[in-house]
């Protein structure tokens, strides 16, 4: 039987230990410390932050085409990556409480969230870069360079 806490140990460990990691949409959330989504959840702690609901006043969930705003625009993440330029999302939860310097980008729908977030090895997206064509390609491409050196 698989035990779920080891597993958890263990992937926090090889983060903290600067093994790369790109963490995608739910990827980014499982990064905080609690979750809202389906009751109150104990995220991987990896970053200080809750995942809580859009508000009521959106549609629910977020699908579609939507613009990042580029907060830190000389991280090597979003190298060649114009602020304003269009990604997938598919969510119904955001992250909130987040500390100001792993932010660095923010989209609005119905309220701003954090889209991309990232510390030294670590980087995370709300959106679906495998499914935002040539901006997510640059994105994943410069996830790559960088963690290559």
């Amino acid at each position: 039987m698989i035990n779920i806490k080891n597993i958890e140990n263990l992937l926090v460990e090889e983060v903290l230990n600067s093994k790369p990691v790109l963490g995608i949409c739910l990827g980014l959330q499982l990064m905080l410390t609690e979750s809202m989504e389906g009751g109150l959840n104990k995220g991987l702690n990896i970053f200080k932050g809750k995942v809580i609901r859009l508000p009521e006043t959106v549609k629910t969930p977020h699908i579609g085409w939507n613009t990042i705003r580029l907060i830190d625009s000389e991280n090597p993440i979003v190298e060649g990556i114009e602020d304003n330029s269009y990604f997938y999302f598919v969510h119904s939860y955001y992250a909130t409480g987040l500390d100001a310097k792993i932010l660095i980008a923010e989209t609005e729908y119905g309220i701003r969230f954090p889209s991309i977030i990232g510390m030294k090895n670590i980087f995370a997206t709300q959106f679906h870069p495998e499914k935002s064509g040539e901006n997510g390609l640059k994105l994943i491409s410069n996830f790559i360079k960088y963690v290559k050196g």
